[in-house]
């Protein structure tokens, strides 16, 4: 083929995608969420999208497609259209997935595109009001006195809060069991009843419970204290400096989606984030918005496989 041929085709090659990317978005954009609705990342994805509709010029469907830990939800998405208009909303588990199921369906490296984080959040560790402890150093000696007799209760096997536990676990020497539930909601049910007596899950689901008197909260798993629980000590001054959990809620695009399209959500998400109202609204949940890069959450998502893998090693977590 002459030259002159071979460089007509390539810029023809490229015409149709250049042309998508300049008229995107044309049409509804839908994020899909792996969880059922009323859950942290459902709510989240809830307050987000009127202001990013706003901001991208078009209206913001958000899509519940529950069941096998959020991955149906990453599926879905990883085989939708790379069009720009069918995103997933995942967490911190996206890195969890690869070590703790036998087999996946896809491969959030090859299959998932990043586009940019929203908000990020510790994880709370509680117990019952009922149990005779107020701090971490009281909570590792009761288990310590009571070896198996002292349940946590978690999300979910192979959650972000069970890892945690795991942890948790491993650092303080202490044998408490694990009881995963289905979700935050039977999780925080069960431990209000009484039936587990510590529970670890993101913040913004148990800061009411907490606040209400009905949870106490013993520490948080970052560095710094949360500004919405002042009295409640940070990790390192609860003296589990190890014991480090931040959950992030990110949105992807399917993997083969174009640079251009993905920049431009990524502007979009951080001119809805920019609002003012919307981050006070967030932050006073607990969930506090910090859009990044593609690269920023391409590179938080590969250190998090790296960290939560060797956990997960530690304490052989699997799941069919």
């Amino acid at each position: 083929m002459h030259p002159s041929v071979r460089c007509i085709a390539a810029v023809l090659g490229v015409l149709p995608l250049t042309a998508a990317a300049q008229t995107y978005p044309s049409k509804p954009l839908r994020i899909v969420i792996g969880f059922p609705p009323a859950g942290p990342i459902d709510i989240v994805a809830r307050m987000v999208s009127p202001k990013l509709a706003e901001a991208m010029g078009q209206s913001v469907i958000i899509e519940n497609r529950g069941g096998a830990g959020g991955t149906i939800g990453v599926d879905h998405v990883a085989k939708a259209a790379p069009d720009g208009y069918t995103m997933v909303l995942s967490s911190t588990s996206l890195a969890i997935y690869p070590h703790v199921y036998l087999k996946l369906p896809f491969d959030a490296f090859r299959d998932l595109a990043p586009v940019s984080i929203l908000t990020t959040t510790p994880e709370l560790l509680t117990v019952h009001p009922s149990l005779p402890v107020k701090s971490v150093k009281a909570l590792i000696a009761l288990a310590k006195a009571r070896p198996g007799q002292l349940n946590a209760a978690s999300t979910g096997n192979g959650g972000l809060p069970h890892l945690v536990i795991e942890l948790f676990k491993s650092e303080t020497a202490t044998h408490i069991v694990h009881v995963p539930y289905g979700g935050a909601a039977p999780a925080v049910t069960s431990t209000l009843g009484g039936h587990a007596q510590m529970l670890i899950a993101d913040l913004p689901v148990l800061l009411p419970h907490v606040q209400s008197g009905k949870l106490r909260a013993l520490a948080t798993t970052v560095a710094q204290r949360s500004p919405l629980l002042p009295d409640v000590p940070s990790a390192p001054e609860a003296g589990m400096p190890k014991v480090e959990a931040m959950n992030w809620y990110g949105l992807f695009l399917p993997g083969k989606t174009a640079r251009d399209i993905i920049d431009k959500l990524n502007t979009g998400i951080h001119k809805a984030l920019a609002d003012k109202e919307l981050r006070e609204r967030l932050s006073a949940r607990g969930a506090d918005p910090t859009p990044g890069t593609p690269e920023q959450i391409a590179a938080q998502l590969k250190a998090d496989h790296a960290k939560w893998g060797a956990v997960v090693k530690a304490a052989g977590v699997k799941l069919d």
